[in-house]
């Protein structure tokens, strides 16, 4: 595994504003992403009563799947939810993402959100060149008849 590799995971996955997250045997759904390297984590808010959040409370094994060319980051990040009563953390979290869904009742204070933990075992990793790179790359190898370097591709295994 290259560590290269897993700094530029966690350094890109930052800037991830949305991707697909299934959890058990719910179907992928589109949520926003909060990945905090210090926590081992990526972290979603999500409203009870939802699949996801039921999915979390029996800590469920969970895909998050990321296809961000902003980022330049596209993964298939597998590990396990769990619910997480933590107000602290929902307050270094919330941002206007989570409120534009629920400002309408209570805010933070809203008893129905549901702070979600998704610990990575392992991903599957491209963290590419870029637009630009990208195009540098198609042009050099059609002038060079070399294989294109797109940028790093990997699986990252997490403690």
């Amino acid at each position: 595994m290259s560590e290269a590799l897993k700094t530029a995971f966690w350094d890109r996955i930052e800037d991830v504003q949305a991707g697909l997250l299934s959890a058990g045997s719910t179907r992928a759904v589109p949520m926003s992403p909060y990945a905090r390297r210090d926590d081992n984590a990526i972290w979603f808010i999500a409203a009870q009563g939802t699949e996801l959040a039921a999915a979390a409370r029996s800590s469920a094994e969970a895909s998050f799947f990321v296809a961000d060319p902003k980022a330049n980051l596209y993964a298939t990040i597998d590990g396990q939810v769990s619910e997480v009563n933590d107000p602290a953390k929902l307050d270094e979290l919330w941002n206007a993402v989570a409120a534009a869904w629920f400002e309408f009742e209570d805010g933070k204070q809203d008893d129905d959100i549901r702070l979600i933990r998704l610990t990575p075992v392992k991903a599957e990793v491209w963290a590419t060149t870029g637009a630009a790179g990208f195009v540098y790359e198609l042009v050099k190898s059609r002038m060079t008849d070399e294989k294109p370097d797109m940028g790093e591709h990997g699986v990252v295994t997490f403690a």
